[in-house]
């Protein structure tokens, strides 16, 4: 095939990089459509297929994905039971009408013109995430999917249409969110956790009824009452969106992010009897973590740094009320030695905690965690070679180096007594 035949395809840019085109957002990935052509053609043409279930191609040379036009049609329960038709006879506007949300099911030609069968320029007008035909309800990740783009799109004044909204919660009360992977769930959820307001993704789960069968951990978290002395801003649910949402303002980094969200996930478990008080919470929420992570499939990095910032967090706020040794045995239990960046992503999870009790804490610069990064950083200056020399072998050795570190932290720890009192 020639270069000229490969222009003379009907091939359209689609999704969501045409939305964030006419939004004028930097659109990383595009996505095309080729109408009316068969596999063989673009294999022909030195395109790879990759796509499994149906004919999805990388260009050669710049590597985007092409799929063929295509139609799905509902033929069994759950997300699994669609049938997928593709063929040189589907149309453009059949295989738009397929997807989510009409600000998503808009195309490009190759002369720049915008193909909109289903008004979403007029929605993205309006700021309204909408879904575009009825079949919305066929696929129940669709309501974790407009959740993510509701979080996305908030700073920018976008809403879900009551309509739209209706149909999340008839999906959520059929229990067909039951049957979604893990693996589903969790790239969602990772997505909407690099959102620049990823509460509204948890918010949303709950207002459409969604979040009891996708983290019913999180939904337990409501009506919790905390001591209003340390938690002004309410329950552990608001509490828990509010530290969300200050981890986004400290990092990028989703691992923090989701270390954040769960670090006060015992407090689910806390009986009525015992509130407002969450006596243990911490160890209780670990163990509670850890059945969470495996469950969602939960890479092991967001898993490490979420469970040991549950367990481990309240130890981080009281830091000045600790011993040099006992601050030493935290640093290890963190594998704070071995794997420093973890301390550093958990003290910025910690902080989150501290700023997620209303604007008044927020920005208010979190003492207890310098500390804790002062007193790694002194004991990671350690000369190992001198402990070595002075004869210190085996056994000897690590005692020697645990000692050195507890003089360290107390070093540490009484300059930064001293220094509050100027």
């Amino acid at each position: 095939m020639s270069s000229a035949q490969e222009r003379s395809f009907q091939c359209y840019q689609v999704g969501g990089s045409v939305r964030d085109t006419i939004l004028g957002i930097d659109s990383q990935d595009r996505d095309w459509v080729v109408v009316g052509q068969k596999p063989e053609t673009l294999l022909a043409l030195g395109y790879k297929q990759v796509g499994a279930d149906f004919p999805v191609f990388l260009h050669p040379v710049s590597k985007e994905e092409y799929a063929l036009a295509r139609t799905e049609r509902k033929t069994g329960p759950g997300y699994r039971g669609f049938k997928v038709q593709f063929g040189v006879e589907v149309t453009l506007e059949e295989d738009l009408i397929r997807r989510d949300l009409t600000i998503n099911a808009m195309a490009i030609d190759n002369r720049g013109r915008i193909i909109d069968p289903f008004g979403g320029q007029n929605d993205l007008k309006k700021r309204i995430l909408r879904h575009v035909s009825p079949a919305f309800v066929e696929d129940p990740l669709r309501v974790l999917r407009v959740a993510r783009f509701l979080a996305s799109f908030t700073p920018l004044g976008f809403q879900i249409a009551p309509e739209t909204l209706t149909l999340m919660q008839q999906i959520a009360n059929s229990g067909v969110l039951k049957e979604l992977t893990p693996e589903r769930i969790w790239i969602e959820t990772e997505k909407a956790l690099a959102t620049t307001r990823p509460s509204i993704f948890f918010k949303t789960l709950k207002e459409c009824g969604a979040i009891k069968d996708v983290f019913y951990e999180l939904d337990n978290l409501a009506g919790q009452l905390q001591p209003e002395l340390y938690h002004p801003e309410g329950d552990a649910w608001i509490h828990t969106l509010l530290s969300l949402d200050a981890a986004a303002q400290l990092s990028p980094n989703t691992e923090v992010r989701f270390a954040a969200l769960m670090h006060d996930i015992g407090k689910s478990l806390t009986p009525g009897t015992a509130l407002p008080h969450h006596y243990g919470h911490e160890d209780t929420g670990a163990k509670q973590l850890e059945d969470f992570c495996l469950r969602i499939k939960a890479p092991k990095s967001f898993s490490k740094l979420a469970i040991l910032t549950a367990k481990y967090h309240m130890h981080c706020h009281r830091i000045a009320e600790m011993r040099p040794k006992r601050i030493v045995k935290l640093l290890n239990q963190l594998d704070g030695f071995r794997n420093p960046e973890i301390v550093t992503k958990f003290i910025i999870a910690c902080t989150a905690d501290k700023w997620g009790r209303g604007p008044e804490r927020m920005n208010i610069p979190y003492r207890a965690g310098e500390q804790l990064k002062k007193c790694l950083d002194s004991c990671l200056n350690i000369d190992n070679r001198t402990i070595a020399e002075a004869g210190n072998h085996g056994k000897d050795f690590g005692e020697a180096l645990h000692k050195l570190r507890i003089k360290k932290v107390s070093d540490v720890m009484v300059f930064s007594k001293n220094d509050n009192l100027h």
